[in-house]
């Protein structure tokens, strides 16, 4: 067996279309959705990544909004910004770039984004919202992973499901959405005892641990759906949380590393902002691109 590789680029790229259709759609009636980043520093992935979503949220037919600040600003004038951001009308979505400096609290700074702007999905009352079953702005890489798991599978009730990780921005908001869709869910993580002997027996695994190649192909189930969010700079270049050799033996499907979850991450940031600019509007959520 050979597992079929999910092109989550590819994926990513028609995602942009149709999102692309429904601002247009939106312009129609007089409104442009509006996305603000905040990028404090001088990081160089953080840049990079800013770029990217710059350009595509231009590409999409969106407003992108730019606001790039000292690394020594202080926290008090980067709370400023963020109140005039969620007071502002041209802005629907809201991203501060982490991570941010030492010298400030991230948690402080994510939750003064007014909680219908917060594009991320971190804001406290949107984890709270997410876990409770009602309407919130989602994490946009374990959305990527819902819809890539959508498209694989149809329905994933009754699927067991591992997600390796426990973190705030992947693992949690990935279990949370695999039991609304009705999967059987166990978060595993440093301290899961028989962590292989549990991931045989999962019909999908997502491996959202940050360490290269962790997972083997003997601990993946025959026919198995495999996702990996894992991003690791390695001496042979970018790999995942998946060793991609051996497990491509035996899973049905799974995301290479690069081309699987990455590309879907930026495309779900611009969903999140087309369902905020939507709901700001008193208009029906965008179809498909909510949980």
């Amino acid at each position: 067996m050979t597992a079929q590789i999910i092109d989550g680029k590819a994926f990513a790229a028609n995602l942009r279309t149709r999102i692309a259709t429904e601002v247009a759609r939106m312009n129609e009636q007089g409104i442009t959705p509006g996305l603000a980043v905040v990028l404090v520093g001088e990081d160089p992935a953080s840049q990079v990544y800013v770029r990217s979503k710059g350009r595509m949220t231009k590409e999409v037919g969106m407003a992108s909004f730019e606001h790039k600040l000292p690394a020594d600003t202080p926290q008090a004038d980067l709370l400023a910004l963020v109140e005039r951001l969620n007071a502002d009308p041209a802005v629907n979505g809201i991203l501060v770039q982490l991570p941010l400096p030492d010298h400030m609290d991230e948690a402080a700074v994510i939750n003064a984004i007014t909680p219908d702007k917060d594009v991320d999905g971190f804001h406290i009352l949107n984890v709270g919202r997410l876990a409770t079953g009602q309407k919130a702005m989602v994490p946009c890489t374990p959305l990527g992973c819902l819809m890539l798991l959508r498209d694989r599978l149809g329905s994933l009730a009754g699927k067991n499901a591992v997600v390796i990780g426990r973190s705030n921005i992947v693992g949690k908001p990935m279990a949370q959405l695999l039991l609304r869709d009705s999967a059987t869910v166990t978060v595993a993580h440093s301290r899961t005892a028989d962590l292989p002997g549990l991931c045989r027996h999962a019909d999908i695994v997502v491996a959202a641990v940050g360490r290269a190649g962790f997972v083997k192909g003997d601990w993946i189930k025959p026919g198995a759906t495999v996702i990996d969010v894992g991003i690791n700079r390695t001496e042979d270049g970018l790999v995942g949380d998946v060793d991609q050799a051996s497990v491509e033996k035996v899973a049905g499907a799974m995301t290479p590393v690069p081309g699987g979850v990455g590309p879907m991450t930026i495309a779900c940031l611009l969903a999140n902002t087309l369902t905020a600019t939507a709901r700001a509007n008193g208009l029906p959520d965008p179809e498909g691109l909510t949980p």
